[in-house]
């Protein structure tokens, strides 16, 4: 339950996102349930660091 939350909340961070450029890219993001500990909003501040770091 717990991992599927996080599932969602990763899809609806990366749709959120513009895609970075340099693209397509394919991204695997895998759910871990450690990950529902930190929360949604800092779910989404990683993935936005994340995507400007692949910009570069």
């Amino acid at each position: 339950m717990t991992r599927n939350r996080v599932k969602r909340w990763l899809r609806e961070s990366v749709r959120a996102l513009p895609e970075p450029r340099g693209g397509p890219w394919d991204l695997v993001l895998i759910p871990r349930a450690e990950a529902a500990d930190v929360g949604l909003s800092v779910l989404q501040a990683e993935l936005a660091d994340l995507f400007v770091r692949i910009a570069r």
